[in-house]
């Protein structure tokens, strides 16, 4: 199996999940589903059909976790630098509207881009990589092509 690239921060962030899917989510579902069997006939339960619907689930994202964690080759950014490559802080400007976007190269399973953090396998993050503060970059998106302008890199 590959090595799953992620930042410190994003490891973390998996890690507390898994954690409280563990230690809290787990048992409450597990509770949830003995009291649904107290009230009876469980074909027509619908309290228990939707615990046991919610175990697995969370059954599921505990296993989808812990393989994740597993592979997981957790790679620090401060102690990175120069071009931007995976972890980097990357403020662009698009070339076309002037508004600026900073954003944070990370992992498939920690990328959200309403947070800032882009996935390193995105159209805008593979164009990004080997670039230079002053380069400009074009990149084919899924809403056109779009022209930006490497601002400023930083591995914080």
């Amino acid at each position: 199996m590959d090595k799953i690239p992620m930042t410190p921060a994003g490891f973390t962030t998996l890690e507390a999940e898994l954690k409280t899917l563990k230690t809290v989510e787990r048992p409450a579902i597990i509770k949830a589903i003995a009291e649904a069997r107290e009230h009876g006939d469980l074909s027509e339960n619908a309290e228990y059909h939707s615990a046991r619907e919610k175990q697995s689930f969370i059954e599921g994202r505990i296993k989808e976790l812990e393989g994740v964690l597993s592979l997981a080759d957790v790679i620090d950014p401060s102690k990175l630098s120069g071009a931007i490559k995976f972890g980097a802080t990357v403020t662009l400007v698009d070339e076309d509207t002037d508004e600026e976007k900073t954003w944070q190269i990370v992992g498939e399973h920690e990328a959200n881009v309403e947070a800032g953090l882009l996935n390193v396998r995105s159209p805008i993050a593979r164009a990004l990589i080997g670039k230079e503060e002053g380069d400009s970059v074009e990149v084919r998106t899924p809403g056109g092509d779009k022209s930006y302008e490497v601002l400023s890199i930083s591995y914080a």
